[in-house]
């Protein structure tokens, strides 16, 4: 005791020493521990990283959001289908609402005399009994029930069809086929039909058909015009013109060329020299005025046209 009281002041200070040390010991020991579980932490953060950026497609960095890119686009394209939707307006069907055998009846025979009447309004001709790919139903009563839905909607298409024809004032209607859309339709002649099949995707419904006519250049231009300009959603696919003399009978124009004859230039720009024309008039020797370079022949056209039928929206997933 009395070494202590010696040095009081000495062993104050060791135990202070000693105090010290052990808080030091204990900060050092929490602060390991700190840092180890913040290592790990951004051990795991800088993984993680790593992962999203081999992702394909990569979430982008501080500078470029992929993620948000990828919302705006996706906005951006929902905006752009919501304008379009007016040309993407969808052909009513025939008859409208519930059909039934007997009402789809009724309105087939009622549209097939409308558009024969508006044909020859029109001045357009139509083959002898003309059922617009309809021959295999014109006579019936009873229907398979799985396929009257599709049928109106074929007939309502149909007849939208016809009328871009007759207002063209084409000259002639000579067919139109679809796609069999009931079993009924297996009893139906094969040149009303055509064996391709409707394709579906995540936004639509693409329906084809194969259109055939005889008009001239400018009939053919008012058609494909207002194939473009409908509300409607009609894609033309491919058109097919030949020549068609006065029978009817189709001959090769713009194609291959009947033996001996030079090829008819195409391109934009290009004409032919006037005696490689068929169908050209030669001048007449020693005669004034105006000489009659060519004449327009009457053609054979084929046009493969789809119609667009929208699916109905699903919202956007958030």
């Amino acid at each position: 005791m009395g070494w202590i009281k010696r040095n009081l002041f000495f062993v104050i200070g060791g135990i202070l020493a000693l105090g010290l040390l052990g808080a030091a010991g204990y900060y050092i020991w929490a602060s390991w521990s700190n840092n180890a579980k913040a290592f790990d932490d951004l051990t795991q953060v800088v993984q993680n990283l790593k992962s999203l950026n081999d992702q394909k497609p990569s979430p982008g960095n501080d500078r470029n959001n992929n993620i948000q890119n990828a919302k705006d686009q996706e906005k951006q394209l929902r905006d752009w289908l919501a304008s379009s939707a007016n040309n993407f307006q969808p052909i009513d069907p025939i008859p409208q609402g519930q059909v039934t055998g007997a009402n789809f009846s009724g309105a087939l025979q009622s549209t097939l005399g409308q558009l024969r009447h508006e044909a020859d309004a029109a001045g357009v001709l139509l083959p002898p009994k003309f059922d617009f790919s309809f021959t295999a139903e014109g006579d019936r009563m009873t229907f398979t029930p799985s396929g009257l839905g599709p049928l109106a909607e074929q007939l309502g298409e149909v007849a939208a069809i016809s009328r871009i024809l007759y207002a063209a004032r084409v000259n002639a209607f000579d067919g139109i086929q679809r796609v069999r859309a009931s079993d009924d339709d297996a009893s139906g002649q094969p040149s009303d039909y055509i064996d391709y099949r409707p394709v579906t995707n995540e936004l639509a419904i693409i329906e084809p058909y194969v259109i055939t006519f005889r008009a001239f250049t400018p009939e053919l231009a008012a058609v494909l015009s207002d194939l473009a300009t409908a509300k409607n959603a009609f894609i033309v696919k491919a058109v097919t013109v030949t020549r068609a003399d006065n029978s009817g009978a189709a001959g090769p124009v713009g194609g291959d060329q009947p033996s001996g004859m030079p090829p008819v230039a195409r391109g934009p720009g290009e004409f032919p020299q006037p005696a490689s024309m068929p169908g050209m008039m030669p001048p007449a020797a020693g005669r004034g005025g105006l000489q009659t370079v060519l004449k327009e022949q009457l053609l054979h056209i084929t046009l493969e046209v789809q119609i667009v039928k929208l699916l109905p929206s699903t919202p956007p997933k958030s």
